[in-house]
């Protein structure tokens, strides 16, 4: 299948970071301070990837929908402050992450984490790698799948959607990829299982970042 590939662009929880417990810690601090049970953390790996609002609101429930607005201020400052405290980048990212350094390739980071924790968490986390563009979720702004953010990172870097691979590891992530018209690879390594990514249309799928290094050669 031979591609050619300018650019990559990367989902951020659950494709560069494990993230899932400081996930799950954000939303059990949320329950917890509002008086509810908290969940088990297996739980937050179906509630993650389509951005706070939507945690919060499915974490609390339908018979709890009116604490939502103080239930995201909750989760959110949690997030800030420890979000990052078990999270690292999975097995293979750095190498791969080196790759596209040497190869001189464009990166960018696509995100439904709240904007402000998706540069902390990049820059903390992946403090090593320069990407070329880190975008996060603006509270009026549209989330995935809404492939709006994907085509403007694509423009503002100057490089076509086609000749973009995009990582990820949820269905939304295959839906925002192919709706952007990038070739869009299924990361077995985080949240999801490959039947989903499959049903969700992805071109590729990867059990280990070393699998997206031979995608470039």
């Amino acid at each position: 299948m031979p591609h050619h590939f300018d650019a990559l662009m990367f989902d951020l929880d659950g494709t560069l970071a494990d993230t899932l417990r400081d996930i799950a810690g954000g939303g059990n601090h949320m329950l917890a301070t509002l008086g509810l049970p908290t969940l088990p953390v297996d739980r937050y790996r179906h509630l993650a990837g389509q951005g706070a609002p939507w945690l919060v609101e499915h974490a609390l429930g339908p018979e709890h929908g009116e604490l939502a607005t103080r239930g995201l201020a909750l989760f959110k400052a949690f997030q800030l402050e420890h979000g990052l405290d078990h999270t690292a980048p999975y097995p293979g990212i750095a190498e791969l992450l080196d790759e596209c350094r040497r190869r001189g390739l464009k990166t960018a980071v696509l995100s439904n984490k709240p904007h402000p924790a998706t540069l902390l968490a990049v820059q903390r986390v992946l403090g090593r790698w320069r990407f070329d563009a880190v975008l996060g979720h603006e509270p009026d702004g549209p989330l995935k799948p809404d492939p709006a953010g994907a085509l403007a990172i694509a423009d503002r870097l100057a490089v076509p959607p086609a000749h973009w691979l995009y990582l990820g590891d949820t269905r939304v992530d295959m839906l925002t990829g192919k709706a952007a018209g990038m070739f869009t690879v299924g990361a077995l390594w985080g949240f999801r299982q490959q039947t989903e990514l499959l049903e969700a249309g992805a071109d590729a799928i990867v059990a280990h970042p070393r699998e997206v290094v031979e995608m470039l050669t």
